[in-house]
């Protein structure tokens, strides 16, 4: 029997590749692993669990080896992976081995969340939905009726000790509903105490530092915003991609108390973190900021080669900024 061969509609290698029946291909995904009741290596057990089932976000929860099973809170992180806004998951191998590591270091209760890729769900869902399991998260403290409400958040997580954390587009997000926090509020008044974004997924028209001019319109960060945002306002210089575009809302508004920006010498992003970085210094906002750059390594290289000794050392880096 003949084979059917699809009909490619568009690609962008190496993240996805549509077809003209409207079915997705991803191409830069490591596979999923199921969570583990105790991980063999680090102690940490994780579950997956259903934030909401209209519209569908679900999560990977962690939790590391307990001293006091019944009685122990832990500061509560709630984590976004990167990947373009169109691959990777919580669920994903390679994420799940960072947050062991993370978790079992940091002794934290971590909420990895799992929101709606592109480009079956372009932005700003995703952005809707890692908003909307924040606020699920900040529910379960004084809401009695909270929808799906979580064991291991009610008994281990201490709200005066709420963390964001984010990689590359997850970052990205980090930034964004920090943002959204400083406006609009938490569930409870529960307030973010800081948040860690490493290798921000920013980027803009105006080359910034060292990035490359020759075809940056044809580029990889070009091609990727207009994939998941088609429609965005201003196009490449949104503000949700470009925190510096004109009309941009201010980084004085940011809604936590601290910040940990971390970039890698050779990741094409690296610039625009330096940037961030210093914008938030310079701006208004009143919390605290960190800059940790690592020489001789490219972008999401403490999730891409978990193990070695440049990537347990900044995980051991962002354990330190979650224990403080």
């Amino acid at each position: 029997m003949a084979s059917i061969t699809k009909e490619v509609e568009k690609e962008l290698i190496p993240f996805v590749r549509l077809y003209k029946d409207g079915s997705v291909e991803r191409l830069g995904n490591s596979p999923y692993v199921p969570p583990s009741p105790q991980d063999k290596e680090t102690g940490v057990s994780s579950k997956d669990i259903t934030i909401s089932q209209d519209p569908s976000i679900s999560a990977r929860l962690y939790l590391p080896k307990l001293n006091q099973p019944h009685h122990q809170k832990l500061p509560i992180l709630i984590y976004f992976h990167g990947g373009g806004f169109c691959i990777e998951s919580a669920f994903s191998s390679d994420h799940q081995r960072y947050l062991n590591s993370l978790v079992s270091q940091a002794q934290v209760v971590a909420v990895s969340v799992e929101y709606r890729l592109a480009p079956e769900h372009l932005l700003p869902i995703a952005y809707e939905d890692s908003w909307a399991a924040l606020q699920w998260v900040a529910s379960h403290f004084i809401d009695d009726n909270v929808a799906n409400k979580e064991p291991w958040l009610i008994n281990h997580g201490d709200f005066n000790r709420v963390f964001l954390g984010g990689d590359s587009a997850g970052a990205n997000i980090v930034h964004n509903i920090a943002l959204r926090a400083g406006v609009e509020g938490l569930h409870g008044g529960v307030r973010i105490t800081g948040a860690f974004l490493t290798h921000p997924f920013f980027w803009g028209l105006k080359p910034v530092g060292s990035e490359y001019t020759a075809e940056r319109e044809k580029g990889l960060a070009y091609s990727i915003w207009n994939l998941v945002y088609p429609s965005a306002p201003g196009g490449i210089d949104n503000p949700m991609i470009n925190p510096f575009s004109p009309g941009a809302p201010s980084l004085a508004g940011l809604g936590c108390s601290r910040l940990l920006v971390t970039v890698s010498e050779t990741d094409r992003l690296r610039d625009r973190g330096i940037m961030y970085y210093n914008a938030v210094k310079e701006s208004e906002w009143k919390g605290e900021v960190e800059l940790i750059e690592v020489q001789g390594e490219g972008h999401a290289f403490q999730i891409l080669d978990c193990g070695t000794e440049n990537a347990n050392n900044l995980i051991k880096r962002l354990a330190s900024f979650l224990l403080k």
